[in-house]
């Protein structure tokens, strides 16, 4: 009961990442396009600058969860998909460290580098985690020791390439929303009207995943999942077009929710699925021992509530939509008096 109990949690905490680090991805991603000079650039970071640290807290729990709960899964998954992971983890780096140190010098060459920074950061994890999920579906190579046995090039076949795309675009469409949602003015009205047809194209790349997905790999009440997002995808594309980025923000975080049902529920009762379903890692034979799962479960029932009402605590405080007019003029170094400091 446990083992099956901390799968659910752990999709429940990947649910989490999806749709909070996905819409920090997708401003991440649109930084070039909507922001046409560099207060309207600034306004769209702002938009996530409180949050966007905390959203990646849910990428550190579900892995320190998955490694706890199931080593055995943790290890091949990490030891596998080592070179996808270790570029979504520089990508992370980079882009952690151009949203710190960005507005530090008062510098266009350095906001430029910055800049850059953020949107590599932003496009690759949205891609590969995409790349990623859609393997765990399809199934990877491993034998009977659990091992896993492919090369990197055997995890990107036309199924989980076209699963790249469709986290792509989800993020893309997610990020647009919010920015309406966070802006005013002629940002909010750009936004609005990007939204639209990136949810158009989410809506048609993402439904032809699903079903791909659900007819080769995956079980019948699955259905429902694919019924779900279809329908959250098709209310985000009535919803943009009225300008109710509220009720568009909320449905495309339920068709995030829906996408991650949908995966999960493909890999159960395996944790990691193998193409021999023989050699396949499943909830009981990677998880760890009942005594384990029984202290997790304490901790997180009291630590849990914790997080999540400081995480709510601070998007109430910073609920306020951003103009250029709230964006000060930059406050911080020259470069070239930066370049003049010596120390002794």
């Amino acid at each position: 009961m446990l083992p099956e109990l901390w799968f659910v949690l752990i999709a429940v905490l990947w649910a989490g990442y999806l749709v909070l680090e996905g819409f920090d991805f997708g401003v991440g991603m649109l930084l070039p396009i909507l922001g046409r000079n560099d207060k309207e650039r600034r306004v769209v970071i702002n938009t996530i600058g409180p949050v966007w640290d905390g959203n990646e807290v849910w990428l550190l729990t579900a892995g320190g969860a998955t490694f706890a709960a199931f080593p055995e899964w943790y290890a091949t998954l990490f030891s596998g998909f080592y070179l996808p992971l270790l570029l979504i983890l520089v990508a992370l780096i980079i882009r952690g460290v151009a949203f710190e140190y960005r507005g530090k010098i008062a510098d266009a060459r350095w906001a430029s580098w910055a800049d850059r920074g953020i949107i590599i950061g932003s496009w690759v994890p949205a891609i590969l985690w995409g790349v990623a999920f859609a393997n765990l579906v399809a199934g990877v190579k491993l034998d009977a020791d659990h091992e896993f046995v492919g090369g990197f090039f055997s995890l990107l076949t036309p199924f989980t390439l076209l699963g790249g795309l469709v986290t792509l675009s989800l993020f893309l469409m997610h990020g647009a929303v919010f920015l309406a949602l966070k802006t005013d003015g002629e940002m909010r009205v750009r936004a609005g009207r990007l939204a639209r047809t990136l949810s158009l194209v989410a809506t048609v790349i993402a439904g032809g995943w699903a079903v791909w997905a659900q007819l080769a790999y995956s079980v019948t009440w699955t259905w429902a999942a694919v019924a779900v997002a279809a329908a959250c995808l098709v209310g985000v594309v009535v919803a943009t077009r009225k300008d109710r980025e509220g009720w568009a923000f909320l449905l495309s975080s339920v068709a995030l929710v829906a996408a991650v049902v949908l995966i999960f529920g493909s890999m159960f009762p395996d944790v990691m699925p193998a193409i021999d379903p023989a050699n396949s890692l499943t909830i009981h034979n990677a998880s760890s021992t009942d005594y384990t799962l029984t202290v997790m479960t304490w901790v997180a029932a009291f630590l849990v509530p914790v997080v999540l009402l400081y995480q709510g605590w601070t998007y109430w405080v910073f609920k306020k939509r951003l103009t250029v007019e709230h964006i000060p003029d930059p406050i911080g170094l020259s470069l070239t008096k930066t370049n003049d400091i010596t120390v002794g």
